[in-house]
């Protein structure tokens, strides 16, 4: 299995972890049977991290002319529901048991599984795996989550309209991005540090990486968070936030104004986006992160300062590595 190291350890790898991941995902996508995603209705299944990594792919692969959408895995358990004509399970250490179930009990389906490695459990119940081989990972996954993306990206380019995305200059950009943004992840975590909940809020991929955030933060920082659609969040589900409780936003639309509402409210608000119009105020910390490519490209290194912010917060919780408290037993398949 892929070695593991303290989580700001696998943060600072990810730019080599997706050029390697760019070369082995190119590597094996030239070798499989791809036509099965080119038309019909594709369900893209996962658990945990990987269910929000299948949210990002779904919205991507729709913008790019392929129906798809996202189900946690568990939702597949039935075989007799026909949900798609084609399925692909995201699991990222590929021995996550609902995954691989959903697949295993499809065995007339064209199925396809994205994990950091060949040779899991995940690989033995699907037709075609894409191993993404991003290699030495954290405990929360971080190398292995935005392998899973990239993985999607290149999926979307091959099976619907292409994105015209450079994708060999994300490694390079994801290094930018992991210098440029230091001094405002301070400040954010600095200012969420006394938070006792904190919602992360993004339309579109951004709403899958709401989601990814919010599960590090719990994981990671042991804080509650809960993820929400950028509209979904102005109706109701805002009301109890105050000084207390903070907001990650993601993007560049309705997420701005509601990041300065927020802040006028005496709410702890940091908003990660591509806009550089946009500065700090009173409760309100502003990353900017330069467009790479719509959607999951932008949501590719929008989620390292989240990151970021995930491990200062977890660092100064005493946690600088993620050891569950409460695991279960039966979450995960054996290896052989």
């Amino acid at each position: 299995m892929t070695d593991r190291v303290p989580y700001r350890d696998a943060i600072a790898l990810q730019p080599t972890a997706l050029k390697a991941s760019l070369k082995s995902i190119s590597e094996t996508l030239d070798t499989i049977d791809l036509v099965p995603l080119k038309s019909g209705t594709i369900v893209l299944a996962g658990i945990g991290a990987s269910l929000y990594a299948a949210i990002v792919a779904a919205v991507q692969m729709r913008n790019q002319g392929i129906r798809a959408f996202a189900l946690a895995a568990t939702d597949l358990y039935d075989p007799s529901i026909e949900a798609g004509d084609a399925y692909i399970a995201f699991s990222a250490s590929g021995r996550s048991i609902e995954p691989a179930t959903a697949m295993e009990v499809r065995p007339d389906k064209p199925t396809y599984g994205v994990a950091m490695a060949d040779m899991t459990p995940l690989s033995k119940v699907v037709r075609h795996m894409i191993p993404t081989n991003s290699g030495i990972d954290s405990g929360p996954n971080t190398t292995s989550y935005l392998g899973s993306l990239l993985a999607a990206a290149l999926l979307a380019d091959k099976a619907g309209r292409p994105s015209g995305t450079d994708w060999t200059a994300l490694s390079p950009a994801a290094q930018s991005v992991l210098e440029m943004v230091k001094p405002q992840v301070e400040k954010a975590a600095k200012m969420l540090g006394g938070c006792k909940a904190i919602d992360c809020v993004g339309a579109g991929c951004a709403y899958g990486t709401a989601g990814y955030i919010s599960l590090l933060i719990r994981e990671a920082a042991r804080i509650s968070a809960q993820d929400w659609d950028t509209l979904n969040f102005l109706h109701g589900p805002m009301e109890p936030n105050d000084k207390n409780t903070g907001v990650i936003l993601f993007g560049d639309g309705r997420e701005v104004q509601l990041a300065k509402d927020l802040a006028s409210f005496g709410i702890p608000a940091v908003l990660i986006t591509g806009r550089s119009d946009v500065t700090d105020t009173d409760n309100l910390v502003v990353i900017n992160v330069p467009a790479f490519s719509p959607g999951i490209g932008d949501a590719i290194l929008q989620a390292i300062p989240a990151q970021l912010i995930v491990a200062t917060l977890s660092e100064g919780a005493g946690l600088p590595v993620c050891n569950f408290r409460y695991r279960q037993t039966d979450t995960k398949l054996v290896v052989g």
